[in-house]
């Protein structure tokens, strides 16, 4: 088991019971494959550096997680795939 920080971006045009229900998704499945969430910080609103999709804003979420190597490409697979989900990257500590 590794740590890892997990930092995405929501899109901006999701309604914020949507994005609850995102990260909730997130943290439980880590929690499913054997991890454990160590903290969740929402960053809210911010500016992207760049546009992406034709969007200048989105919902940054910060999570500290401990999740098995096989596991993390498995959950940036499913993040990939997630409608409004814009960007996300792992990075382990």
């Amino acid at each position: 088991m590794n740590k890892y920080e997990l930092l995405y971006i929501i899109s901006s045009d999701v309604a914020e019971e949507q994005r609850e229900e995102l990260i909730k998704k997130f943290s439980s499945y880590v929690e499913s494959k054997g991890g454990t969430v160590e903290g969740i910080d929402k960053w809210g609103m911010r500016k992207l550096a760049y546009p992406i999709d034709f969007k200048t804003e989105g919902y940054y979420v910060l999570m500290n997680i401990t999740l098995n190597p096989q596991e993390v490409d498995a959950m940036a697979k499913l993040m990939n795939i997630t409608e409004g989900i814009v960007r996300q990257l792992f990075v382990r500590k």
